[in-house]
């Protein structure tokens, strides 16, 4: 485990005094920061590699190929 010592401005501050006014330790509302910030980059990241795919003409084309194969075996 390691630690982290960070510089805080004033509006940095404040919302650390908002996380923290129910009994939140700052470390606690640091590493729950910390982790939202990682899930929202992972999203992001996932949501540009499906934009990506989405605007490539070959992956559209694989897509719509392989769309008409599984409707020409579906058991339905």
């Amino acid at each position: 485990m390691g630690t982290l010592t960070i510089r805080t401005d004033e509006k940095t501050e404040e919302a650390l005094e908002e996380l923290t006014a129910d009994g939140l330790s700052k470390s606690e509302a640091a590493r729950a920061a910390i982790l939202e910030a990682g899930r929202a980059h992972r999203r992001k990241v996932m949501r540009e590699e499906a934009e990506a795919l989405r605007d490539d003409p070959q992956e559209r084309a694989a897509a719509k190929e392989l769309a008409a194969e599984m409707d020409q075996i579906s058991a339905w």
